[in-house]
This record gives structure tokens, sequence and C-alpha cells, in this order.
């Protein structure tokens, strides 16, 4: 029993023709009879009924066909293992970073996926999380760590790291050093320190604000320069709560601004082996933050 005979025999059934079998396994139409004519003599029995103006299955014929589609799902099967691997082998994956994020390792995550699979090419680049999203919905990359405001952005997929609130951080000579809490109305009257649109922090500020516009007095690429400005006495930073450093902390209420920050990739899912391997390896590693 030979592999080429299974396939010609389900081609047979599910075309309910010899002529289109032979069409859609592109091998001639005396060749396919032959072969099932093979196939049935070593089983001792008829699998398919000529008679009518159709094929149709035998009993024998009818018992005999589940076992070769599972047959033939496992040669497939094994097949697509080989590609995977392969593709591992000689594949790449593109990956993107929030700027200064220091909530989650990605590159110790990339560290490890290196070792794993040591022949697969990565690509890493930093952006603000509206290019980084758009980035992966257009598939100019494969995955990245975002930040975002309110809903799941559409088209992603994703697995949340942290879910923060955002806090007015500011220096001992601030009028609200000591505070343990300020209302989004009283902080909208302050020149305020913020990351640049398109930031997940500056997401969430603009979304808590709703119509209201804040007003950003200073504005920096990255959380550290945001925290210096601040340090100097120029004003509340806006910032996620496990940024904080060097700074007192005040609590935004009415209401309570959020940051998400997240591991993100296309919906539908990555189309390589080696995209799909980093994200396994990357919810494998959120079970343990």
């Amino acid at each position: 029993m030979e592999l080429r005979q299974l396939e010609y025999f389900v081609a047979v059934v599910e075309e309910g023709s010899f002529t289109r079998a032979a069409e859609r396994v592109h091998v001639a139409q005396p060749g396919i009879s032959a072969q099932i004519r093979r196939l049935e003599r070593e089983l001792g029995h008829d699998l398919l009924d000529r008679s009518g103006r159709s094929v149709t299955l035998t009993d024998v014929g009818a018992a005999v066909l589940p076992w070769a589609r599972a047959a033939l799902g496992s040669v497939e099967s094994a097949r697509r293992t080989v590609e995977e691997m392969a593709g591992l082998v000689r594949g790449a994956v593109r990956v993107g970073m929030v700027v200064s994020c220091g909530i989650m390792d990605l590159p110790e995550l990339l560290s490890s996926f290196h070792s794993s699979f040591p022949c697969v090419e990565i690509t890493l680049s930093e952006a603000n999380s509206d290019v980084l999203i758009s980035s992966l919905v257009d598939g100019l990359l494969d995955f990245a760590l975002i930040g975002y405001a309110g809903a799941e952005p559409e088209g992603l997929a994703v697995r949340v790291l942290a879910d923060e609130p955002l806090v007015a951080a500011v220096a001992s000579s601030d009028p609200w050093y000591g505070r343990e809490s300020v209302p989004l109305d009283e902080l909208l009257e302050r020149g305020l320190i913020s990351l640049p649109p398109g930031t997940g922090l500056r997401g969430a500020l603009d979304a808590a604000c709703g119509a209201r516009r804040p007003r950003i007095a200073f504005e920096a690429s990255a959380p550290p320069m945001v925290i210096t400005l601040a340090q100097r006495g120029l004003g509340p930073a806006i910032l996620a709560s496990s940024m904080v450093s060097g700074l007192h902390a005040v609590r935004i209420t009415d209401p309570v601004p959020h940051s998400r920050l997240a591991f993100a990739w296309r919906a539908e899912g990555p189309h390589s082996p080696a995209a799909r391997a980093l994200i396994g390896l990357a919810e494998n590693q959120v079970t343990t933050i």
C-alpha cells in the first residue's frame, strides 16, 4: 500500500469522478485507475463502485475512507512540522518596543529566544506606541511591546503586562509636594511635563481629559528626561506609578487615568514560525512576572 494510492482514492471519492480526480492531482486518468486497482487487489475488495454514471463507494470503501484520510492527514502534519522547524532555522522575526520601558526586560526575552533559535535573524526597533501599532497591523513588525489606554487596539491580540494609574510626580519644591491626590480638573490648571502624543502614557492622559486639552509645558521623548525636568522643579510630570523615581507621586482622581503595557501581535496570528515561537516564549515569561 502506497500513500499515492490512498491520495488517488480520496481524490476520486471527493471529486466523484476519475477525470476530475486526475485533474486535481495532475496525473493521467489511466494512471489513477491503475493505482486504485492495485490497492483494491492488495486489500482483496473493491473500494469503488464503477457501474453507475458516477463513482460511488462500496461498503468496504466507506470503511476504508476515514483511515485513508487519517493517514494522509498524518503525513501532512509531519510535513508541516518539518517546514516549521526549517522556518525556525532560516527564519526572521521583527520586533518593536516602546522607548525606555523598564517594566519588561525585552532584551532578556530576545536573548533567551536567540539561545534557543540561534539561526533566526532578530531585528529590534524603538518607537512610540502609535507607530508600533500601525506597523503591527501593516505587517511591518511581527511582535511588539506597546503602551495603550482604553480598549485593545483594533486588529491586534495583546497580553497585558501592567495596568497602572497615572500620577503627577513632583519635586520637593513643588506646591503639591506631600499631597496624596489631585483631581483632574485641578491638574489641568498646571503646566505639565509629559511624553509626546502617540505614547501610551500621553494617550491615557488625553483619554481621561476627553474634550479638554491638558496644558503641556514640557514635552520629552523618554521617561528619564520627563523625570529630570520634574526634579528641576519645572512642574508635575505625568508618569505611570512604577516610573516615579526621586519624586513625590500624587494620585490623579476624578477620573483616574490608566495606561497599559502589553505584548502585541496581529490578531489573525503571525505568519512566520519564528514569530510564533517568540510569542510562545513571551507568553510563558508573562506568567512569571
